[in-house]
């Protein structure tokens, strides 16, 4: 006979259930859905191993695409982007707004003409022309700031996610990197409305009247004090500020170095080149940004100036090499302080940290005056190597050369004793090493056991490595910046991050690792480095390359500058950081100047962000760059200051 389910209802004809199989009463009842509540759970279990599983999955689907078929989808790639990516290698043509068709002309949809309303706008140049194609391409999405609105209109049920906005961004940024042969960029008018025309026309006469005002900074050049802190030439910088003064430049960068401010005793300061050359600016009114050097230099611009640590320095290295920073062989770098002497009084009873506090305190007691009066702007605090925050992973004079993942600097025997405490800390030991299987300086990420698809920076041990490996540089900045905002007491204080853009359409970005940013596809190395960046409140400075950096190295370095731009700069906004702009070569050309002011003002923004400033860093003194043109450079400078209405288009 069946048993009947406690909660089944009775039926009146049949006999009387014996006492046992009643159904429970009162606080009885409540016991049963326990079974139910347990399977619950199991099955919320099995549910997020299976999500864990599919994201595990979907992890090497994409580094598979980024290394084997060079698809640069970014880091955070959703369906659409792989989608995008399939139907592009595959001859088709994916826009923006999803509208996709096949690229050859046969299916093409035929391309209609503008309205009648618009016919004579367009007469003057045919949407055939290479330069118009590209620019109205680049720009039919990315409409001025004041119309974005209307162009990001979308349905009730429908919200955008920063990831789906990036993605919008990468999407765009492909078809700029198109041929122009190719011809969806007029194709795209077809999909346009008379209104967008209008604003895609007006964005292509470069109509920057109504953006917001950047200021431009010109560098001036090394060379211009010697190491006995002497101005070296006044009348030819003076000559050199006249024409920056021209074009409405907004002020100068000037580099001071801490082994020529402090070359010979410890704690004994010469300002005195420094104390001439800010006089002479301050006659031209223009504003000055001081970068704070605490590395060396090669050669600069005059060609005659070897920028080197302090002599003292020097001396102290001659009996403890530990210093510097150390490769897995043992060669030591010179170029700056090893960060595992932070805490370490090894610089004549100082520390690291000290010895950099007591170079900021002098330099603030001894131009306080010129800050008060507005004439500094901002002070630049060097971290690392270059004066960017980083390990100094790629030393040219070591044999470093592009596109080498670098090597791991942390074997000196600070940067040791701390690793095995951090190792002994964790419970295993044997940890308290660097990898042996990390390749050197001029390896492929793919010929080493440690950064390839599937290796050992993935593993257990990879990953305990580079997160200490990456907190040692997270807790260098916090401790500099921290001395640094009591040094100069509510000034401006600024931070350059390298741009380590080779090896970024890998799974590992090696050249990132070596770096100290633990940025692999999996997990987002920089906003740890952001968060303690905003909690100091300084401005943060990328770097900005030329558009030959986004074609010719990518076969071979997987490198996307685009794509770490656009990361970098993403986390940085979603911090709530200031954001500054610099060049990495001249841009004195016209492919250059819509890629600046691309990144300075990005038009497809919803949110309007806008960086803070723009620093040109150039080699040499500004009127020796004898392929300069001047007409091009002073209309740059008006569109930075949202003020020009001209192109860039000979």
């Amino acid at each position: 006979m069946a048993t009947k389910h406690p909660h089944q209802a009775a039926d009146p004809a049949a006999s009387p259930p014996p006492p046992p199989s009643r159904r429970p009463r009162g606080l009885a009842s409540a016991s049963s859905p326990a079974p139910v509540r347990r399977s619950g759970e199991r099955e919320k279990e099995r549910t997020k191993l299976r999500e864990r599983h599919r994201r595990s999955i979907t992890s090497r689907m994409l580094a598979g695409l980024r290394q084997h078929g060079n698809f640069p989808l970014p880091a955070r790639a959703d369906m659409n982007d792989v989608l995008a990516a399939l139907a592009r290698a595959a001859g088709w043509t994916v826009q923006p707004d999803g509208t996709t068709f096949r690229s050859s002309s046969l299916s093409q949809p035929p391309l209609l003409p503008p309205p009648a309303q618009f016919q004579g706008a367009f007469q003057a140049a045919s949407v055939e022309t290479p330069a118009f194609t590209s620019h109205l391409n680049s720009y039919a999405i990315g409409t001025p700031l004041d119309s974005q609105a209307s162009g990001l209109q979308t349905d009730d049920s429908l919200s955008l996610s920063p990831s789906s906005l990036d993605s919008v961004v990468v999407a765009e940024q492909s078809i700029k990197n198109e041929s122009y042969g190719n011809s969806s960029s007029a194709n795209s008018l077809s999909c346009m409305g008379s209104d967008q025309l209008m604003r895609a026309s007006a964005v292509w006469a470069g109509d920057y009247t109504r953006t917001p005002y950047i200021p431009v900074y010109a560098s001036l050049s090394m060379g211009i004090i010697n190491s006995y802190c002497q101005l070296v030439d006044p009348e030819a910088v003076r000559a050199e500020l006249r024409h920056l003064k021209s074009l409405n430049v907004d002020g100068v960068v000037v580099d001071c170095w801490w082994g020529i401010v402090e070359a010979w005793t410890p704690q004994k300061y010469e300002w005195s080149g420094y104390r001439d050359l800010f006089g002479i600016i301050k006659e031209f009114k223009l504003k000055v940004q001081v970068v704070l050097s605490f590395h060396g230099s090669g050669k600069c611009g005059s060609g005659d100036v070897l920028i080197s640590l302090p002599r003292w320095v020097m001396e102290i290295a001659q009996e403890n090499q530990d210093i510097f920073f150390t490769d897995r062989v043992g060669r030591r770098n010179t170029e700056c302080l090893s960060w595992g002497i932070d805490k370490e009084r090894v610089l004549r009873g100082r520390t690291g940290i000290e010895v950099y506090f007591d170079f900021m305190r002098s330099f603030h007691m001894e131009f306080r005056s010129l800050s008060e009066e507005g004439l500094i702007s901002a002070i630049e605090i060097g971290l690392g190597a270059s004066g960017e925050l980083r390990y100094p992973s790629c030393p040219e004079k070591m044999g470093w050369r592009y596109p080498g993942i670098g090597e791991f600097q942390c074997y000196d025997r600070y940067m040791q004793k701390n690793l095995r405490q951090a190792a002994l800390t964790r419970g295993h030991l044997f940890w308290a090493r660097g990898p042996d299987n990390a390749g050197y300086y001029n390896s492929r990420s793919h010929e080493t056991g440690f950064f390839c698809d599937g290796g050992d920076y993935d593993s257990y041990y990879g990953r305990f490595f580079l997160n200490w490996y990456s907190g040692i540089l997270v807790d260098h900045v916090d401790q500099v910046l921290s001395l640094a905002t009591l040094a100069f007491d509510g000034a401006v204080i600024m931070v350059k991050i390298p741009s380590m853009y080779w090896w970024y359409r890998t799974a590992s970005h090696a050249a990132e690792l070596t770096a100290g940013y633990y940025n692999p596809t999996n997990r987002d190395g920089y906003s740890p480095v952001f968060k303690m960046l905003k909690k100091h409140s300084v401005i943060l400075k990328v770097v900005c390359y030329g558009p030959e950096y986004t074609v010719q190295d990518n076969d071979e370095a997987f490198a996307d500058p685009e794509g770490l731009t656009w990361q970098v700069m993403n986390a940085a906004w979603d911090q709530g950081l200031s954001i500054s702009v610099e060049s990495a070569l001249p841009c004195f050309d016209n492919e250059m100047y819509p890629l600046i002011l691309d990144t300075a003002k990005p038009r497809n923004d919803p949110d309007r962000h806008h960086v803070s400033f723009f620093a040109y860093r150039q080699k040499t003194p500004f009127l020796l760059q004898g392929n300069v043109c001047f007409s091009e450079l002073e209309t740059f400078v008006k569109c930075m200051h949202g003020e020009a209405t001209q192109n860039f288009v000979d």
